[in-house]
């Protein structure tokens, strides 16, 4: 049984239950499900074979998921696609992965058009997503899918195993070129079995998606098991704070996942005690980190987060049980069900209580490899572990703490500085929005932290009251050296600081 196979039988066990709804339309499961036989048939009498890639460029719709149970069905490998990346990342994603058919929406016509004139071998072909894109040039999904058969496709009992590769997506790249992780429909499975105790996910349950689809939160945490346990989800294109609320108290909404930037924003910009939001279960925080004042903020004002942590290459590793939300806040929570994690020093043993070492995992959540890259997926895949970078610390309790990346972590006058420590500290000050720390290069130091501020409307902040501030919350050596004043910060899909951008600039 393939992931493509999910569909099928939730449109028999619910045919008329609602499974998306996405601004003025709704979707059955029944009709969902009849859409994507289509579709696969469509990509099968193009020519594709199982393995080809299919990419998809597109904001958050139905049509993204069709695609993504098209391609489970007929044995191809879907390739989500990073709408925000230039035209040269993109086109580097496109050439690395092989895609030979693109469906993008037409709203980025002049992006795709960029991008396939700086692929070296033959541009895929494009069809066009977008109910408005009528009259615009090239082959239009309704067009594409319009006479191909409802039928279920019949292939043998072995065309797709648990073992077949289903999806190459992208790391999102905050240092160096995006790796390609490689993932199975086996990876697929168990990632939804552990999101789907995670969440307690059933089917009246109702999801509130906002995250990107071509980013693993989106897709593969929220989207993807929530069809699997016949549940409907609220799709949306973009993120707006007010609209959320709005969305939580009109629909009745039960679970909903978001970035730390997200629920600051909400916290911020919007007032959740206005909204009857008594529906909701449980709000995922994930994608990085969030501090423990930030969880118990939103907790104040009845919001039930709790905190996600994983990454593209194994989706959810570790998560904070409900129970344990407000006791356990700022932690990042206990394994997941189906899968095993650690946290090891350079011996790669396991460390101690409150020592600092690697985050290791160990399951058939990992990804098969890096896409077109033996090296690197033997430097994180060592003897049955995959080694996340991510640097990570217990509790008495089992609890796993995120301290930062390896990348990260800078040594300043002999002493080891993470600055997701340092940046938890300052985004408690009031007027501090968002907030980051490089190292950077320093006679004195060796390295030295550089504090990144944008503070919030209408607020100002120098470096005296930085480290005021800073001076009993954390060690003195810890503490940034310079700062800078910044009016946005470039951004992840998934909303993390690409600190690499401002790195460029020291060295």
């Amino acid at each position: 049984m393939n992931v493509g196979d999910w569909l099928f039988k939730r449109s028999l066990i619910s045919p008329d239950k609602t499974a998306i709804t996405f601004d003025d339309r709704e979707l059955s499961y029944s009709q969902m499900n009849k859409r994507v036989n289509r579709v696969c048939h469509g990509l099968l009498k193009m020519g594709l074979s199982k393995g080809d890639r299919v990419g998809v460029l597109s904001r958050n719709c139905p049509e993204f998921l069709e695609i993504y149970f098209a391609c489970a069905k007929s044995g191809t490998i879907f390739v989500p696609l990073n709408f925000r990346l230039a035209s040269p990342e993109l086109a580097f994603q496109i050439g690395d992965s092989g895609v030979k058919i693109l469906f993008s929406h037409f709203d980025f016509s002049d992006l795709v058009e960029k991008t396939q004139k700086r692929l070296s071998q033959k541009p895929p072909i494009n069809i066009l997503l977008g109910r408005d894109a009528v009259g615009c040039q090239g082959l239009r999904y309704e067009d594409f899918m319009e006479n191909e058969s409802y039928d279920e496709p019949l292939f043998s009992d072995d065309f797709i195993t648990l073992d077949s590769a289903q999806m190459i997506m992208y790391t999102s790249g905050t240092t160096g070129r995006p790796k390609g992780a490689l993932l199975s429909h086996k990876k697929t499975l168990f990632n939804t079995l552990n999101a789907q105790i995670y969440f307690d996910l059933y089917s009246k349950d109702i999801m509130l998606l906002v995250l990107p689809l071509f980013h693993s939160g989106g897709l593969n945490i929220m989207a993807v098991p929530s069809l699997y346990a016949g549940a409907e989800i609220i799709l949306r294109s973009q993120f707006d704070p007010e609209e959320f609320l709005e969305l939580i108290e009109s629909h009745k909404v039960t679970q909903a996942m978001i970035v730390p930037t997200m629920l600051n924003t909400i916290l911020k910009k919007a007032r959740p005690e206005d909204f009857d939001i008594s529906s909701l279960r449980s709000i995922l925080v994930g994608g990085e980190p969030a501090s423990a004042s930030l969880m118990h903020e939103a907790q104040d004002k009845g919001l039930p987060v709790r905190q996600v942590f994983g990454q593209t290459e194994t989706s959810i590793e570790l998560w904070v049980p409900e129970a344990a939300a407000r006791q356990k806040a700022g932690a990042v929570g206990v394994p997941v069900f189906h899968g095993d994690v650690l946290v090891i020093n350079d011996k790669e043993e396991p460390v101690q209580p409150g020592e600092i070492g690697e985050i290791v995992v160990k399951g058939p959540i990992q990804m098969m490899s890096y896409w077109n890259s033996n090296d690197e997926t033997n430097e994180v895949l060592k003897d049955g572990w995959l080694h996340t970078r991510d640097l990570g610390k217990l509790d008495e309790d089992g609890f796993f703490y995120a301290v930062d990346r390896m990348g990260d972590m800078y040594i300043s006058g002999g002493e080891n500085v993470y600055p997701a420590e340092v940046e938890k500290a300052l985004l408690t000050h009031p007027k501090i929005f968002e907030a980051a720390i490089i190292g950077v290069p320093s006679e004195q130091w060796g390295m030295a932290g550089h504090a990144l501020v944008r503070p919030k409307k209408g607020k100002k902040i120098d470096y005296n009251e930085l480290v005021s501030f800073l001076k009993d919350r954390v060690a003195s050596y810890k503490i940034p050296k310079t700062m800078a004043i910044v009016e946005e910060f470039p951004k992840t899909a998934s909303g993390k600081i690409k600190k690499n951008e401002f790195l460029n600039e020291f060295l």
